[in-house]
């Protein structure tokens, strides 16, 4: 990849420290009670099966409910088109206003909703659609108030002012779990669930949490209606430079196409799943795989969250002075390679032999919360620096439905599917048989692959963007601006599909092998490589680590236990490692592929 110039410039704030801060408050502050409005349903999942969904499977109504919590991940996408589009063309402030009135009524709702006993499959109907007008809300919205911080701030501090909005997902979580635990504490357990007392406590307790968000959503209004529009928008306005049309401009040149690419592989995708593993994850695990009550979680979560929080801040000014990529990347290496000693060490320290219920008397509160704070720490150093990687990385007239759509993408769909997914590994048939006890670790099978997919991507065709001027666009090379060879990924995903699925003998697995390990790394290697080479890099590096399976595997599974359970991440990494060294060695030698004649 042609890794270009970044235009920089001198340092020019476009308000007074007062009123920048003033930008920052009514930003976050939105968005902090978007997020408590999102993960309200998250913090309940669990408990929501049995009220939503048909009874007789307790299995089958935790996976429901967790496809109904990834469901609003899944059209987080689309949010971010549609109001990405609104954005780009009539302004960030009325259109994040339309995206915080959806958001606010529509988690209202879920608090004057019917259960499942009452009026049937229309309870389902309903809570689906209200969270998927949730996910198109939030869709829209993190763009918004990210975009509109960043182009109020000076360059040099954009990671610092704009981890303050990455703070607010966290501070969400943490307050939707604050409320619902200071409601169930009030209400009781059974009056929580079911209502049946006298005065307040008659309604059941698990509405109130969202019926508040009527109070939030007034005051967020009222914030934000006295906010103006950002300064760099209401410049390109006046100067009648406003995108035509934003979608066909982000999405058909060649040039911003291979950014939302890069963005999304080598930076949000691998963001997104350890952000869900830290937090989202971590609680399911406590509470179905190490039987922990919901209190106990609870308290070990807020703990972790109330000392991890700071250090978004910490991150994301680290990222304006060391650069973006260095912090978000190695927070991305650390999950990958400690998950399962960590996820070991939380079943050590709280229900060593999987009892129906954990023992409080063997639980290690403190070693609980360092376990989970680590996790945290992997996710404020991805997750702080990531608005301002993002805002840099695209022109302002296109600049909110481009960073929207990778974004939502790595966190809606890589991340937000993560609970399901990991969920559904850790209870299949397949899995128990495979690996016995250990089977409570392979969810996380799913977050270290794709972390590892993000490290290859990010690591070698990410380039730093700190210090960008974002007024102003990015230099390319000649290179950039060349189409696409869609045929060599499409050349590698049948190739994928043959090899893999011979070897795996499995269709589903020669599918999903065919697109990761062989159609992505073309997709990027063909920045760099022509086709012939971008294809065989993959198909080397594939042979050469089976070649080594058979060196690595029998003395990994003699071992048992922890070894016999990470064989296959070893290989993947091995794969991984391969795939940077063959790209940097035939881009070295060899050299890089020409950039296409001017037209």
């Amino acid at each position: 990849m042609s890794q270009g110039a970044i235009a920089k410039s001198p340092d020019v704030p476009a308000f007074e420290p007062t009123s920048l801060w003033r930008v920052i408050f009514a930003s976050s502050l939105g968005t902090l009670f978007e997020w408590y409005d999102f993960y309200l349903y998250g913090s309940l999942a669990v408990f929501f099966g049995s009220k939503f969904f048909p009874p007789g499977n307790e299995t089958a109504q935790l996976l429901a409910s967790l496809a109904t919590f990834g469901a609003g991940f899944g059209v987080r996408p689309l949010g971010a088109l549609v109001f990405g589009y609104l954005g780009d063309m009539i302004g960030r402030k009325y259109t994040f206003l339309v995206t915080m009135a959806t958001m606010g009524v529509s988690t209202a709702f879920v608090g004057l909703m019917p259960t499942y006993e009452h009026v049937g499959i229309l309870a389902t109907i309903l809570l689906v659609s209200l969270r998927l007008l949730q996910g198109l809300a939030l869709g829209g919205e993190y763009g918004g108030a990210a975009t509109y911080v960043a182009e109020h701030v000076p360059d040099s501090r954009r990671g610092y002012y704009t981890s303050f909005i990455q703070t607010t997902a966290t501070l969400g979580f943490f307050l939707s779990m604050g409320v619902i635990g200071t409601t169930r504490t009030i209400w009781g357990e059974s009056a929580f669930k079911e209502g049946g007392g006298e005065g307040m406590l008659a309604i059941s307790g698990w509405r109130i949490p969202f019926l508040l968000s009527f109070g939030l959503l007034a005051v967020s209004l009222y914030i934000r209606l006295k906010m103006n529009e950002s300064p760099l928008f209401a410049r390109l306005k006046s100067e009648k430079k406003v995108s035509v049309n934003p979608l066909k401009e982000s999405f058909t040149r060649p040039l911003n196409l291979r950014y939302v690419l890069l963005a999304l592989f080598g930076a949000t995708a691998g963001q997104g799943v350890v952000w869900y593993t830290g937090q989202f994850y971590a609680l399911t695990f406590m509470q179905t795989a190490l039987k922990i009550d919901w209190a106990t979680t609870y308290k070990i979560m807020s703990v972790a969250l109330l000392f991890a929080t700071p250090f978004f801040l910490i991150f994301g000014a680290l990222s304006d002075r060391i650069g973006r990529k260095k912090v978000m990347l190695t927070g991305i290496v650390l999950a990958a390679l400690t998950y399962v000693p960590l996820y070991m060490g939380m079943r050590h320290f709280s229900n060593p032999d999987l009892l129906p219920a954990a023992d409080p008397s063997q639980l290690n509160f403190a070693m609980m919360v360092i376990l989970i704070f680590i996790q945290m720490i992997y996710v404020t150093m991805v997750y702080g620096p990531i608005a301002a990687f993002l805002v840099e990385l695209f022109p302002t007239n296109i600049r909110y439905t481009s960073m929207s759509l990778p974004y939502h993408l790595g966190n809606g769909w890589f991340g937000g599917f993560l609970p399901l997914i990991a969920t559904a590994l850790t209870t299949s048939v397949i899995a128990k048989q495979a690996f016995g006890d250990n089977v409570v670790y392979v969810g996380l099978i799913y977050p270290i692959s794709i972390c590892l997919i993000t490290i290859v991507v990010g690591g070698l065709f990410i380039r730093e963007t700190s210090g960008h001027k974002i007024d102003t666009a990015l230099l390319t090379g000649a290179a950039d601006e060349g189409h696409y060879d869609w045929w060599a990924s499409l050349i590698a995903l049948i190739l994928g599909w043959v090899i893999v699925g011979v070897l795996t003998g499995s269709v589903l697995w020669g599918m999903l092998g065919g697109a990761g390990l062989f159609a992505l790394p073309v997709v990027f290697f063909r920045f760099g490589l022509d086709r012939a080479r971008s294809i065989l890099t993959p198909v080397v590096c594939l042979a050469i680590t089976y070649a080594l399976s058979f060196v690595i595997r029998p003395a990994m599974d003699a071992q048992g236990g922890l070894a016999h359970f990470s064989t296959n991440f070893i290989l993947i990494g091995v794969y991984s490692a391969l795939l940077w060294i063959a790209y940097r060695m035939r881009t070295t030698i060899g050299g890089m592929r020409q950039p296409p004649a001017a037209p």
